[in-house]
């Protein structure tokens, strides 16, 4: 298979749909860190959404919200709670993209078309993923705006916290569904499995799950996949499921300079995080080897550690950033590992199971 056939450069953005995106723009700046770039809303000539571009390092997130009931935001609001619509690809031609999708079985979402202000002409496409979730493609060779037409700059500064960009971004499916979704991302993305595992790696007393992940050919996108695996109580995946009303965006995960400035940050910003046993790390050294980090401060704070034969990691999950039990985000840090914390997966798993007890959902 050619590598690469959609001929995708990166993770363009990717767009929340909120009950209040005002509200959320505030949460990510004052709570994250992020700054608010660019908006779009009826001031700038959008008469049914409004929407914040909010950026730190290469990151962009864009938080969306309909101003009335025929949006289509609503009616995914209604349903899913706050949760990711987009991921969207930035590439040199979005119709070639979008043509070559199509003809590897991707269904589209929207045709392409030209989005265009003051400042040029951006093309944009679309496919469907799992769930109601969406692929963008979108070409902006030439636009001189902010971000895309229609957004105009309105910047809000936020207090940095050492986030580079995205590192990966996890879907939740259904039992059953996951081998599809991979061969899917494979057929039609060209994507390649960058590492799986079993329920025998992720599990419990009580449940476990299934993942594989799915890379581009330069490893620089990747997107694990998640489905439930038969157990004794109801998994976290199940959970999400269950909540979201189906199929959607499990968390991002974030790259950061700097874990433990970053977590420490996050903590004094109000950031509630999932919290492991501290006998977690009594056996830390044994288990991982020499590091940079002092443990006395990883354990201050949370993080977790993992080592494979590349190097470590660094890793911590937030809680839901919502009321429903879905969305989360990781804030990970990499010294040369490329995995995603195989050595942590039991006890992040059983700190799930804590919550998801507390919430009587187990």
């Amino acid at each position: 298979m050619q590598q690469n056939p959609l001929r995708l450069r990166s993770i363009h953005h990717v767009e929340f749909w909120v009950g209040n995106a005002r509200q959320a723009a505030y949460f990510y700046r004052l709570g994250f860190g992020f700054s608010q770039a660019a908006y779009a809303g009826l001031e700038t000539g959008s008469r049914d959404h409004t929407s914040y571009l909010m950026t730190q390092g290469r990151i962009r997130l864009v938080l969306t919200t309909a101003l009335g009931p025929d949006h289509p935001a609503a009616a995914h609001v209604l349903a899913h709670g706050d949760g990711v619509r987009d991921i969207a690809f930035h590439v040199d031609d979005a119709d070639r993209a979008f043509e070559e999708a199509v003809s590897r079985g991707a269904e589209p979402a929207f045709e392409p078309h030209d989005l265009r202000d003051g400042n040029g002409c951006v093309r944009r496409a679309a496919i469907k993923a799992y769930g109601d979730t969406i692929h963008s493609f979108i070409s902006d060779a030439g636009y001189r705006g902010p971000f895309l037409p229609g957004y105009q700059e309105r910047r809000v500064e936020g207090r940095d916290i050492g986030l580079l960009r995205i590192d990966h971004a996890v879907g939740n499916v259904e039992l059953g569904k996951m081998n599809a979704w991979a061969d899917w991302y494979h057929r039609v993305l060209g994507f390649e499995r960058f590492v799986s595992f079993d329920d025998k790696d992720i599990s419990t007393e009580y449940s476990a799950l299934m993942s594989v992940v799915m890379a581009d050919d330069a490893q620089a996108i990747k997107f694990p996949l998640n489905e439930p695996a038969p157990g004794r109580r109801k998994s976290q995946i199940d959970e999400y499921l269950e909540y979201y009303r189906g199929p959607g965006v499990q968390h991002i995960a974030l790259l950061a300079a700097d874990i433990v400035a970053t977590v420490d940050a996050l903590r004094q910003n109000g950031v509630e995080f999932l919290r492991v046993p501290d006998s977690y790390y009594d056996l830390l050294p044994s288990r991982v080897g020499a590091i940079d980090e002092s443990v006395d401060e990883l354990r201050r704070l949370g993080v977790l550690v993992d080592r494979d034969e590349e190097g470590y990691l660094l890793q911590l999950f937030t809680r839901p950033v919502q009321d429903r039990p879905t969305v989360f985000f990781e804030i990970i840090e990499r010294k040369g590992s490329r995995g995603f914390g195989k050595g942590n997966f039991k006890a992040l798993f059983e700190a799930i199971e804590r919550e998801q007890a507390l919430r009587g959902n187990l």
